[in-house]
């Protein structure tokens, strides 16, 4: 990944994410939208990936389980 000015690198878990470099935001996984580190709230700790909410969330899920999975 690109070293970006004030991005975070982040180790998500489940409930939390850990601070693996320090920053202001990382990057949705779907979108690439900015997010804030305190809007944070929509990530993966199986696919280690943020996202901006749940639509994009959801969207993930779907692309890596297949759009078959119910």
């Amino acid at each position: 990944m690109a070293d970006i000015q004030g991005l975070a690198v982040l180790h998500y878990d489940t409930p939390h994410f850990d601070v693996v470099r320090p920053g202001q935001f990382v990057l949705c996984a779907v979108s690439g939208a900015r997010i804030d580190l305190e809007d944070l709230k929509y990530w993966s700790a199986e696919f280690q990936e943020a996202y901006r909410g749940p639509e994009e969330a959801t969207r993930s899920f779907l692309e890596h389980r297949g759009a078959g999975f119910r």
